[in-house]
């Protein structure tokens, strides 16, 4: 599933928003780092975002770094934990879920009532309030697993 022009134009108009109620410039670099973001849903990590932006403007490594700071504390983009290496990145901020290939690193969203009508065990609560809950399913994707049997849906 690829996006639509539209669903990338709202991820932008979303970002901008976010900049301007944290109080953060609207930098070409930040536009040029959450654009990479913004066009795929393949939860990039910050060396393929600086490979991609150093593209069209020169940027440092450190200064993606940073931006996707800033995006990530004024709520513009999320981090997806990564099982093998770097933190990845989703510029999709609607509540959602993951599902996480093992052996590849395939990141896919999805959405499910039932996870999102959890409750987490009072236990937990008594540590803090909880502000959010997001899934992480961990599994083999159909590619991986078809190489890994040679054959589909095995």
């Amino acid at each position: 599933m690829s996006l639509t022009s539209a669903e990338i134009q709202q991820r932008q108009a979303r970002m901008l928003a976010a900049c301007r109620r944290d109080g953060l410039r609207i930098t070409r670099q930040r536009t040029e780092v959450y654009r990479e973001i913004a066009a795929t849903e393949a939860h990039p990590d910050a060396e393929a975002i600086h490979a991609r932006v150093t593209r069209r403007i020169a940027v440092s490594l450190d200064t993606v770094y940073r931006t996707l700071a800033a995006l990530e504390k004024a709520g513009a983009i999320g981090r997806v934990s990564a099982l093998h290496g770097a933190a990845r990145f989703d510029a999709n901020t609607a509540k959602h879920h993951h599902f996480v290939c093992t052996e590849c690193g395939l990141v896919r969203d999805f959405s499910s009532a039932e996870l999102d009508a959890y409750c987490p065990p009072e236990a937990v609560r008594q540590w803090g309030e909880i502000l959010s809950v997001h899934a992480e399913l961990r599994g083999i994707c159909n590619q991986c697993r078809e190489a890994r049997t040679g054959s589909p849906g095995a």
